[in-house]
């Protein structure tokens, strides 16, 4: 699992059937300080976060794992919102 911060919402008028129901979001990934690192990514919203804030996303074949079905062309998936981080170099 890794950090982002939702930086906006992606308006698609043509989808793929399997995500028809899901809404894109396009978030900066983000290391535990919350820099940024890379480049922005989209990413099937399962949680419906929103922007600015920070969630948790998960890549690769394990992106459709969130998803009711067994096959869609996802390569992100935000499947938290992040509330607060305590790290312990900052107790």
């Amino acid at each position: 699992m890794f950090l982002a911060e939702v930086i906006g919402t992606v308006w698609a008028t043509r989808k793929d059937e399997n995500l028809q129901s899901f809404k894109l979001q396009f978030i900066q990934p983000l290391n535990g300080k919350r820099e940024k690192t890379g480049d922005p990514i989209v990413a099937v919203d399962t949680v419906g976060a929103g922007p600015g804030e920070t969630v948790m996303y998960i890549t690769a074949r394990e992106a459709v794992i969130p998803l009711p079905v067994e096959m869609a062309p996802v390569d992100a998936s935000i499947v938290g919102i992040i509330d607060r981080i305590d790290r312990e170099a900052d107790l």
